[in-house]
């Protein structure tokens, strides 16, 4: 009897207005490995910002920027075995995590500008794609830019023949291996916030990313070159741990969706800005020479690094990478 009025008592007290929301809130861990002050860093915490604001104390969002919770090789493990709750890694850590398709993303010049990039992100194909992640554990939110990518040396980087027998840091990633094995380089695959120091010390010569990235972390400070080659493309897709998300309450999944939504329209508004103030940032330090590409050298490299689609097709799925040809419109033949 004594725990039926117990049972009662509490019960009674939950609908109490104001007493339910003094429950502890949901906390969610949301690590990266990229500064606070970059494209990701920035809409990571405009995504807390709006949760937190419409969610009125019932969640509580921690951002962990710059590696500080987990390194690349560490992150996925951990959100999958419930350490931290949401993650925005880049979308060449998949490979390695047995989901190839993001890989296609890596393929070089398969993208000209944002406006071909986000039919495909925003698209059926983005979606599809972030579907195939469930069967790990994972449920994918959305796709964020960071941006084009520029290649950086102590060298310069004019033609395909500057970059044979260059170390070259990579992410993990066949397509990339392949990408600057087509142009000469030998790929080392490190952590990324191991580069600034492997750059500084010449355990790499050179590295591959977009300006925000290479201006925040200051890898100005040591390469004497960049390259602004928009070779490649660098994003991330918003994840978190499946049994984590399928276990909220409907309404603060409902909230969480509508700010990851808005956060992703900002996080892709801001980064092409981001990364051109950046590029200002490093031509006004004067410690690295920024080279700009003339046709006939952009068009050697785009030869040079198409062969690389070929040749994964096995790899990310031969017809996953004529969808998105057609999607965009690219023709690999024309070139």
């Amino acid at each position: 009897m004594k725990l039926q009025w117990k049972t009662l008592a509490l019960a009674a007290a939950l609908t109490v207005p104001g007493l339910a929301a003094q429950a502890d809130p949901i906390v969610i861990k949301f690590s990266h490995v990229v500064a606070a002050d970059t494209p990701k860093g920035k809409a990571a915490e405009y995504f807390k910002k709006l949760a937190e604001e419409r969610l009125k104390g019932r969640v509580k969002i921690e951002i962990y920027p710059n590696s500080q919770l987990f390194k690349d090789k560490e992150e996925l493990e951990a959100l999958q075995l419930g350490s931290v709750q949401m993650l925005a890694p880049s979308l060449a850590k998949f490979g390695p995590l047995g989901v190839k398709e993001f890989e296609v993303f890596d393929l070089p010049f398969l993208f000209d500008n944002y406006q071909e990039l986000h039919k495909v992100t925003y698209g059926a194909i983005g979606q599809g794609m972030l579907q195939k992640l469930e069967s790990k554990g994972i449920t994918g939110l959305a796709f964020w830019d960071n941006g084009f990518k520029q290649m950086s040396a102590n060298k310069p980087l004019h033609t395909v023949a500057d970059y044979k027998g260059l170390k070259m840091r990579i992410q993990a990633s066949k397509v990339l291996d392949a990408q600057m094995r087509a142009l000469g380089s030998n790929p080392q695959v490190m952590a990324f916030s191991e580069v600034y120091q492997a750059l500084q010390t010449g355990v790499v010569d050179g590295t591959e990313n977009p300006m925000s990235n290479f201006y925040t972390q200051k890898m100005h400070e040591v390469q004497k070159h960049v390259t602004l080659t928009n070779h490649g493309y660098l994003g991330y897709a918003v994840i978190v741990n499946k049994k984590f998300w399928d276990g909220l309450p409907e309404d603060v999944r409902a909230a969480l969706t509508q700010s990851m939504f808005n956060a992703t329209q900002y996080a892709n508004t801001i980064a092409q800005k981001e990364n051109e103030e950046a590029l200002a940032k490093v031509k006004a330090s004067g410690k690295t020479v920024v080279y700009e590409p003339t046709v006939a050298e952009r068009n050697e490299m785009k030869k040079a690094l198409v062969k690389v689609h070929d040749q994964m097709d096995d790899r990310v799925g031969l017809e996953l990478v004529k969808k998105i040809y057609k999607e965009t419109g690219f023709d690999p033949a024309k070139l």
